[in-house]
């Protein structure tokens, strides 16, 4: 028998849902105008952490607010403010090209100020948005993409459990630099393990008083 790939049924899957995720160390909130002031606090204070992003950094608290307007606003990509849990916002993530006929989905355009970047916060507010990907609304592949000259956001990707799948070359031209792109995935069949070990990471135990890990998160 011809095997043309592998058998599926599902044919649909369904769009994300904006409304908050609460975990024990940072929140999501669906990105809106009201965060403007505490976003601008830190934007302002780190205008190289746009280095990688289509915008940013931002001359005034207005051109803040108007792609923060353009943001929450998007119909088809859903942004959340990221919240540290009775603290400050510090930044936003998206859930974005979701191919809702194929079961793929991606977390990207995320801007993290420097205050939040390499957190527990920081990791437990992706791993919200990976288990709404895939617990809540059961896709099939979950997507990690990012410019290959982002060191930063591979290792993230790496550390999170995506498996690298290829660079294309010059892919993209960003604020005049012209670069590659990453590409990263997490299989349904590899999410259940990913989630173990990210679970575990993030338990309360394995930080001490100071917000240190004390073991490092694996992946098999």
């Amino acid at each position: 028998m011809t095997q043309h790939g592998t058998p599926i049924s599902q044919t649909a899957w369904p769009m994300p849902k904006r409304a908050v995720m609460q975990g024990q160390s940072a929140v999501l909130e669906p990105l809106g105008l009201h965060h403007c002031d505490a976003l601008w606090e830190q934007a302002s204070a780190h205008p190289d952490s746009f280095n990688y992003l289509r915008y940013g950094p931002f001359a005034n608290k207005n051109a803040l607010h108007d792609v923060v307007s353009d943001l929450s606003s998007r119909a088809d990509q859903p942004f959340w403010a990221v919240r540290l849990e009775s603290g400050p916002t510090l930044g936003w993530l998206s859930i974005c090209d979701i191919d809702t006929a194929n079961g793929s989905i991606e977390i990207g355009s995320i801007w993290f100020s420097p205050t939040l970047q390499g957190t527990r916060a920081a990791r437990e507010a992706i791993f919200m948005a990976m288990c709404h990907c895939m617990d809540d609304l059961g896709y099939e592949r979950l997507v990690w993409r990012c410019q290959a000259e982002n060191a930063k956001s591979m290792r993230a990707a790496q550390n999170l459990g995506f498996r690298h799948e290829g660079t294309w070359r010059n892919a993209a031209v960003v604020k005049g630099w012209q670069r590659g792109v990453a590409w990263f995935s997490i299989l349904k069949s590899e999410w259940p393990g990913r989630r173990t070990a990210l679970s575990e990471w993030l338990r309360a135990e394995n930080f001490d008083d100071a917000g240190q890990q004390r073991s490092a998160l694996r992946h098999d």
